[in-house]
Order: structure tokens, then sequence, then C-alpha cells
């Protein structure tokens, strides 16, 4: 096989699935639509996949659901992780960086996590699993792509090796599941809204949770699910003959997640109108030689995509997570809950400009915001409105972050709220003394609403 090779239709089972006739170690590097995949080979088996699109975010969604089953791996744990392996510029890691490459950061991470006991090596392969599943899975949807092999200058140190035929046949079954969704769903990082006012109370609809009601604002259906610790495509089964009714509506995913494969593409007016001439075609062929006698054998078929029908029962075996969050008894009708505040954010800092544009990020979702623009009467402020989550300037005049986060945090009310540091300072030392005064994670300016809601996923939810 060639090292390297541009597609105009890029085959990625046919890709994989001759790379696992291989003996030797390679990586698997694509390029597509400005995103980058890395699948890492030993011996014909995965080792670990991962892709640019927010990869500490992947991670921290899957750490979450183990965490359901491993009380080692807290909040705090979890903090600590994104502050010593996530790099603070994501395009560093679709950069041809052989380090980056042949150990990719979150993969560090999870090493770490092992070596420091939060993780039990079975654990550790259960999680690199089902990451590489997700990665995979959107790794098949891409259809134009450049590839290249390159072999690891460093080796990893090995978690687990995956066979490619099981993960294949498992992502395989998960995308047919996800075509039973189409067209109304192109992605899982589609946002959610419920439109309460709407008038939907047919008999027919299915009880949604208050839970899955509150949250239905601005995080993706894939951030939904691990919030209310479901699988994806049970959420989506709950939440689709809303869908269809359209009292829930779907936002296209924020940037960066726009940028990876859809699950369906809207097809354009010239591809429609050559799949009607293709089916003209193969009536009028059909009648034509059925009317001349022409036998069957004799006739070329005309290739067409299969018809997708109910998916077969996935029997690629999932760890098990059990869900206790909402029983029976608290199951309601969409149509009799008032969507609430569920959670009040305060933000200091001086400057006008970044308070409005956090209010202005936050306005539409289930958030209450306060604003204090003077640093120096903050904390009475903040004892005052007792907020969930607190985001802190570092840069302030009359009084620095630092000194404002030990203060709050010498407070026993707050001892255990979350304290983001919201700063243009990117520098290690900044991060290390941040933690020392027990900031709980660092926003770095200019940052995007995806970013800040992020935050917010990682220490509200």
């Amino acid at each position: 096989m060639n090292n390297s090779g541009t597609f105009t239709k890029l085959r990625p089972l046919s890709l994989l699935r001759q790379l696992s006739n291989c003996s030797d170690s390679t990586c698997l590097q694509v390029l597509s639509n400005s995103v980058a995949w890395s699948i890492y080979l030993e011996q014909g088996k995965i080792t670990y996949a991962t892709h640019s699109v927010e990869p500490f975010d992947r991670l921290e969604r899957h750490l979450r659901r183990l965490s359901q089953q491993i009380p080692l791996l807290t909040n705090e744990v979890r903090t600590q992780v994104r502050l010593m392996f996530e790099p603070d510029s994501h395009s560093q890691l679709i950069k041809d960086d052989t380090n980056s490459r042949s150990n990719p950061p979150e993969y560090q991470a999870i090493s770490w996590l092992v070596s420091q006991q939060h993780l039990h090596s079975t654990q550790a392969a259960v999680l690199v699993q089902e990451l590489v599943k997700e990665v995979i899975e959107s790794f098949l949807l891409i259809k134009e792509g450049t590839y290249e092999l390159t072999e690891p200058i460093e080796k990893m140190p090995k978690i687990c090796r995956l066979g490619v035929e099981k993960i294949l046949e498992y992502c395989q079954v998960r995308l047919q599941n996800w075509q039973t969704f189409v067209p109304k769903i192109s992605s899982p990082y589609q946002r959610p809204y419920l439109l309460i006012k709407s008038k939907f109370d047919d008999q027919d609809l299915p009880n949604l949770q208050p839970d899955l009601i509150n949250w239905m604002k601005g995080f993706s259906l894939c951030h939904l699910a691990v919030i209310l610790n479901q699988d994806e495509i049970q959420l989506v089964r709950n939440l689709y003959p809303y869908i269809l009714k359209g009292a829930i509506i779907l936002h296209e995913p924020d940037p960066p997640f726009d940028k990876l494969p859809k699950i369906f593409e809207e097809q354009s007016l010239f591809s429609k109108l050559i799949s009607r001439l293709v089916d003209t075609k193969q009536e009028l062929s059909s009648t034509v030689n059925s009317y001349l006698n022409i036998p069957e054998e004799k006739i070329v078929p005309v290739q067409r995509l299969p018809q997708i029908s109910t998916p077969p029962k996935e029997n690629f075996q999932e760890p098990t997570i059990s869900n206790n969050i909402n029983s029976a008894s608290q199951r309601v009708m969409a149509a009799t809950v008032t969507v609430k505040k569920v959670h009040k954010i305060v933000s200091v800092d001086d400057s006008p400009t970044i308070l409005k544009e956090i209010s202005y990020f936050l306005e539409n979702e289930n958030f209450s915001v306060v604003t204090i623009n003077d640093p120096v009467k903050a904390v009475l402020s903040i004892i005052r409105h007792k907020p969930d989550l607190i985001l802190l300037d570092l840069n302030m005049l009359g009084i620095d972050g630092y000194e404002l986060c030990r203060i709050i945090r010498n407070n026993s009310l707050f001892k255990n709220t979350p304290i983001i540091f919201v700063t243009g300072n990117k520098g290690i030392v900044d991060k290390v003394k941040a933690k020392l005064v027990g900031a709980s994670g660092y926003l770095t300016k200019p940052f995007t609403r995806a970013e800040l809601l992020k935050i917010i996923f990682m220490h509200l939810t």
C-alpha cells in the first residue's frame, strides 16, 4: 500500500480493513475539512484513535460516564487532567508534529490516570475502547480527504488492542441506527431546543424527563446524553416524536463540531435530479427488456445504495452503566413543565465588554447570570447571591483574581463552588498558581460560546 494518497472519494472502511492485515505498527493520518484523524495500529489491531475536534471534551464526556462507577474519578481529578495535559491552542493538535502524532495529549492523560491509580488498567481499556468507537464512527462518514501512513517514532504505553472488524461492526450498526432519524437529525452535535409555548398535547407522545427539559438549551445531543447518563441513540429515540411534531427544534452544531462529517448531507437539487433520472431510466429499461423478452441474467443491474431498514440488534457488547437518575414517578409531560433557571452564575470582571459577552452567550440558556464590574465589592455580592459557579477575571484594578479567589475560598460557603479564571494568560506558571489558590479551571480570552458552555458542562452538570 502507498504511504500517502488523495481520494476524490475516500473509502475509510476498505482502508482500515487493509491496514488490519498489516503486521507492522503504523499511524493512519487522515485530513478532511480541516479535521485530522489519527488511528494507531499495531499488528493489525487498533491501539488508539483520535481526531482534532475537542479531544479533551471527548475524553471528559467518557470519563464522566465512567465516574458513575469509579468514585476515584472525581470532578477535581478530571479538572486536574485538563490543566496538566490539554494544549492551550487547539491548532497544535493538527500540526505535523511527530511527538503529538505518536503520543496524543489525551492518551498521555489516560496513562497518567492509570499511573496515579485513579483508573485500573482494565477500566482504562474500557475508556480507550469507547473513545476509539466514537472516533471511528465519525471516520467512517468521511467522503473526501487525504491520507498518510506514518511510523510511530515513540512507542505508546499499550493500554489495549482492539480488533478492527469488531469495531467496524459496532460502528456500522450505530450509523444504521442514526440513519433511521434522517433527515431530521444530521449530527449528534446538533443542539435541541424545546418550544414550551407550542401546543403538543398529543396522547401518543412519550413522556420527557424533567432533567432533560431543564438542560435542553445549548447542549448538544451527545452532551445531553452524558448529563442524563443515557445512550445517545436512546435519548434521540425519546426526543424524536417531539422533533417530528415540531415541538423540539434542532440548531446546527457549534464550531468546531460543525467541521465533523454529517450523518446526513442535504442532497443538492442537481443530485436529486440525477437520482430521479436514474430511477426513470431503470424503470424504462425494465419495461423495454420485458417487452423484448431479454432474460434477466443478461441485464447488468444499476448499482444502488441499499435501503436501510430497522437496524439489527447491536451485538458488540458495550460496558453497561447504571442509570438511576429518574424514576417512573418523576416523569412528566413536557407541556406541563415550566423551564426554570437551574443554575446561577456570577461573572466578575472590570471590563463591561467581557461581562456583556458572557451575558449574551448565556442569555437564552438555563442560567441566571449576575455581572459584577467592581472587584473590590465582589465578595459581598457573591455572598449575597450564593452562585453555583463563579467566573473570575485575573487582571483587575484594585485586586487581582488570585487574591480574590483566595478570599472566596476561605469562606466555607464556597469551599466546593467552581471558580473559573477568565484570562488571556496562557503560561503554565499561571495555571499552577491558579491551582494553588483553589481555582477549578481556566477559560482563555478570547473565548467562544461553545468554550464557555464546555466549562459549564465540566463543572455544573
